[in-house]
């Protein structure tokens, strides 16, 4: 479920490109899938369309969605991160209990930057 969260520094249209672009390198929107109408996630949302329109053309720039105006806008096929990746994603979330995202993520960086 895609939120937007007005509080937030990130612009709403950015959140819901991550939000889109998570759920399909995560598999949870696969090869395909059809995401809601401009219009229909914009008043889901509350927000412009031209702000939905925004993050979906974002999404096409990067490769991980079509849209068509037969077809509407669709997941494209190869982009979900390969499931071990997940597996191991899933594994270090459950190990990182009581650390904040910034956190999780630096614990990553600075592995990363050791290898």
């Amino acid at each position: 479920m895609i939120t937007v969260d007005p509080a937030s520094a990130l612009a709403p249209f950015e959140q819901i490109r991550s939000q889109l672009a998570d759920g399909i390198r995560s598999g949870e929107l696969g090869n395909g899938h059809r995401l809601p109408s401009i219009r229909q996630l914009a008043g889901d949302l509350r927000v412009a369309a031209g702000t939905v329109a925004k993050a979906y053309a974002l999404l096409e720039e990067e490769g991980l969605v079509e849209t068509s105006r037969a077809r509407g806008t669709r997941v494209r096929d190869g982009h979900a991160y390969p499931q071990a990746v997940r597996a191991a994603a899933q594994a270090f979330v459950a190990a990182s209990v009581g650390l904040s995202l910034d956190e999780a993520l630096g614990a990553i960086r600075a592995e990363w930057n050791s290898a």
